[in-house]
């Protein structure tokens, strides 16, 4: 089993699929998408903005899902919240980094 934490940031939407790309590379079992610069409140933001974060956290979900067949098991919105996790692979859209 491998875990794997892709990291997008909240105004980079254009490189949604190759973030997709770079997970799919490294066949993991269980994804956790961190959205930096996003806040707690995403989930319920009913402005326009909000509701584009949760059809681009949809796309996400659907193709990394998709063309992995990993299962998201996570969705982040700062690192603190990621305190004591452990991942095999981080990768960023455009750039693979270090785990």
């Amino acid at each position: 089993m491998s875990d794997l934490l892709a990291i997008t940031q909240i105004t980079t939407s254009d490189l949604d699929e190759d973030l997709v790309e770079e997970v799919t590379r490294h066949r993991p079992s269980r994804v956790t998408i961190l959205i930096q610069g996003a806040d707690g409140g995403w989930a319920s933001d009913e402005s326009e903005f909000g509701q584009e974060l949760r059809d681009r956290l949809a796309f996400l979900l659907a193709a990394i899902e998709r063309t992995t067949g990993a299962a998201v098991v996570g969705v982040a919105c700062d690192d603190d919240q990621l305190a004591g996790w452990r991942f095999d692979w981080t990768v960023r859209a455009g750039m693979p980094l270090a785990a």
